[in-house]
């Protein structure tokens, strides 16, 4: 059993960029997550990598382009609104079919709002956050420990299929400390025949471009792509369920706010309700299957988040509408109680609750 270390979860995720061989970091400072971009700032300089704090967030993530575009893992992390002024670069990314990982440790919104913590950039993420037609891989964590194995695991999907990837933390994650290991394993090579490294004096040369003035072609990239995307979603979904058995109520809960639904799940079991929870791993690809398959046993779903509901549609989508799905959250910071989601669920069991 590898020794455990205590870590800050911005810490720990940029210590395990750099054990998945993150060696280009470019950021800006924004509250919740600047100690990702402090710490790189120290550890890189040691190791032989390139840490730039950009003069913008759009800057940053123009910059990952190009480290990207050399076939080098690369990094840029910000909260919220500095995620929004990095969507197009995001969309270029995509759109030139680079690797790379993004990171956002979730604060409140819109606008500057707040810094307290926040999943109110679900939709952001999963829906593509810029212009055009593409995916994000979009992974989700609940510790700090995951904050490091997910961490690991985008790079690799990443480079796998050749897509940008995303952590989709929060401002609780990123500033809590727990014990982790960072034992994780070999760096896995992926074939980068693509990469902008020069010619070697050969015949023939690599261009990293997402233009195309030809409607056909540019339909045809985007075709491919969706091909690529319907594996991932076949082969990469990621998802835990906790008490799902016989559960007559199904929590849908990801993060922060799906450590809050297990505390609830057993003060409301004592209370003789049967409620579970899937925790969906992935935010994109969703896990719709397990979901589905919960449905037929399950009376109602209660989508649990820290936001206004922006993955309640994905639920009701997930069961093809076959089960009532309720919804409880808090925004603009304030995080929920259990014995709030234990009040939610004692009135969906006595047919109190409002449908969302």
């Amino acid at each position: 059993m590898s020794e455990k270390v205590l870590l800050k979860g911005n810490e720990a995720l940029a210590e395990a960029a750099i054990m998945a061989g993150c060696r280009h970091y470019f950021g800006y400072p924004i509250t919740p997550q600047t100690e990702v971009a402090a710490y790189m700032s120290r550890r890189m300089p040691k190791i032989g990598g390139t840490f730039l704090q950009a003069e913008s967030e759009i800057a940053a993530i123009n910059m990952v382009i190009g480290a990207a575009s050399c076939g080098k893992r690369a990094m840029t992390s910000s909260s919220s609104p500095g995620i929004s002024l990095k969507s197009e670069g995001i969309s270029y990314l995509a759109g030139c079919e680079l690797p790379a990982l993004i990171v956002n440790v979730q604060r409140g919104g819109p606008g500057l709002g707040g810094i307290q913590p926040s999943q109110s950039d679900y939709w952001q993420a999963v829906k593509g956050g810029g212009h055009g037609d593409y995916h994000l891989i979009v992974l989700a964590p609940a510790s700090v420990q995951e904050m490091v194995s997910m961490t690991f695991k985008g790079f690799d999907l990443a480079d796998k299929y050749r897509v940008p990837a995303m952590i989709l933390a929060d401002g609780t994650l990123g500033q809590m400390m727990e014990p982790v290991s960072l034992d994780l394993g070999e760096v896995k090579e992926y074939d980068k025949s693509w990469a902008t490294t020069g010619t070697d004096n050969h015949e023939g040369r690599n261009i990293v471009n997402s233009l195309s003035l030809s409607p056909a072609q540019l339909e045809e990239w985007n075709i491919s792509r969706y091909e690529r995307y319907r594996i991932i979603e076949r082969d990469e979904v990621m998802y835990e369920e906790y008490m799902t058995d016989d559960a007559e109520i199904c929590i849908v809960a990801f993060g922060i706010a799906a450590r809050i639904a297990k505390n609830a799940i057993t003060e409301a079991r004592k209370k003789g309700i049967k409620a579970g929870l899937l925790r969906p791993i992935t935010l994109y690809p969703f896990p719709k299957k397990p979901l589905a398959k919960i449905a037929e046993r399950a009376k109602a779903f209660l989508s649990l988040e820290l936001n206004m509901g922006q993955m309640v549609d994905d639920v009701k989508l997930a069961i093809g509408c076959k089960k009532p799905v309720y919804f409880y959250g808090r925004t603009g910071g304030v995080l929920m109680r259990p014995e709030e989601v234990v009040d939610t669920l004692e009135k969906i069991g006595k047919g109190e609750a409002q449908e969302w």
